[in-house]
């Protein structure tokens, strides 16, 4: 069974930074997708990174400059390091992760698995 755990949220003000860890445990398989989505109270959850395990990476426009995702093959962890943070940026972050596919081969842009998530608060 595929557990997917994320740490490293809290608060921050503006312009500072934070790094969320996203453990994976009974990965099936090397070949996998896995992302950090956002999702505010009342609003559509948004995507926010994505990398396989070619490397391949791709970022919200929101977010690009700003946040680096990153993975630990041998520890199956999946990183997402935040800088120059915004209010905006104010949401719960989940871990995703689909296996068995690369990001640019998937049937759509939802995750099979997700963790719980970790917020993250940015205040003004």
């Amino acid at each position: 069974q595929v557990t997917l755990v994320e740490s490293g949220g809290g608060s921050v003000q503006a312009g500072g930074s934070l790094r969320l860890s996203c453990v994976a445990s009974g990965v099936p398989t090397r070949t996998h997708c896995m992302g950090w989505v956002r999702q505010v109270s009342g609003q559509e959850r948004e995507g926010v990174a994505y990398i396989d395990t070619n490397g391949l990476t791709d970022y919200a426009d929101s977010v690009k400059g700003r946040f680096t995702i990153s993975q630990d093959n041998a520890k199956n962890t999946l990183y997402l390091q935040m800088n120059s943070l915004k209010p905006e940026d104010t949401a719960m972050y989940y871990c995703a992760a689909d296996f068995f596919v690369l990001c640019p081969y998937r049937a759509g842009e939802d995750y099979n698995y997700w963790g719980r998530g970790t917020q993250v608060t940015v205040s003004s």
